[in-house]
């Protein structure tokens, strides 16, 4: 499996391509701002084609470049519909006064082609098998896409779910802290330890890393044997990544 990434624009938020080696399809994963230059170096390098676009959520650091991106090749998006709204209304995902001024004078659009999807889905794009699950609290349509390692460790893209050493921020529009631990419990926790997480913002991790030494994370009980305080304020102050 071939997976690249870089940061995006000002906020830092990792766009990835997936392919099942160089020279065949790919897919792309949160095009953020500014993402097509970075994108269209990968595809030169490794000779790809993209297929299709994949959203972790909608977010503006996330999903900035989604219409030019998908516009300029003619494939799909793919989110889930509870975060489609923010595709063409990026300002209802942040505080609605600082949320208008930054965003102020610009506009944005839905792509052509826009796929919903759902937790419980398994996606057979670009060759690649991607399994898909719901896992709100940052959003109210946060997504994971995780492929399945077979005779490797398997990869986990957690969106702003889950940090190396950190959590997504529960503040905005949206966020929940109890249903974000809900989904970090029931998405994150059951995998194996040697799943690889390529976060939405900062370093690559693994769960068992992440297990053993998150803060945010101490007290969770993995799949339905959870414990947890069921609370709906923010999380205690730690690392600030993105939106």
């Amino acid at each position: 499996m071939l997976i690249a990434g870089f940061p995006a624009g000002a906020f830092a938020a990792n766009c990835y391509l997936v392919a099942p080696a160089a020279g065949e399809q790919c897919l792309i994963i949160d095009p953020g701002q500014d993402a097509e230059a970075g994108i269209d170096e990968i595809v030169r390098q490794y000779r790809l084609r993209p297929a299709a676009v994949l959203l972790t959520h909608g977010h503006i650091d996330h999903v900035w470049s989604v219409a030019p991106v998908c516009g300029a090749r003619d494939i799909p998006a793919y989110i889930h519909p509870a975060d489609r709204p923010l595709l063409t209304d990026p300002a209802r995902g942040l505080p609605m006064q600082p949320g208008q001024q930054f965003l102020r004078g610009l506009t944005f659009a839905e792509p052509a082609d826009v796929v919903e999807l759902s937790g419980g889905m398994t996606l057979d794009l670009a060759g690649v098998q991607v399994v898909v699950d719901h896992a709100p609290g940052h959003t109210e349509g946060s997504l994971t896409f995780r492929l399945p390692g077979g005779t490797e460790p398997g990869t986990l893209f957690s969106g702003d779910l889950l940090f190396a050493g950190a959590i997504g921020r529960t503040d905005l529009p949206g966020g929940d802290y109890a249903t974000i631990l809900d989904s970090l419990a029931r998405v994150c926790l059951p995998l194996p330890d040697e799943t690889v997480v390529l976060s939405g913002h900062g370093p690559q991790t693994t769960i068992g890393t992440e297990r053993a030494g998150n803060p945010f994370l101490a007290g969770l009980a993995g799949g339905s044997g959870r414990s947890f305080p069921r609370r709906s304020t923010a999380p205690p102050a730690g690392p600030a990544r993105g939106l």
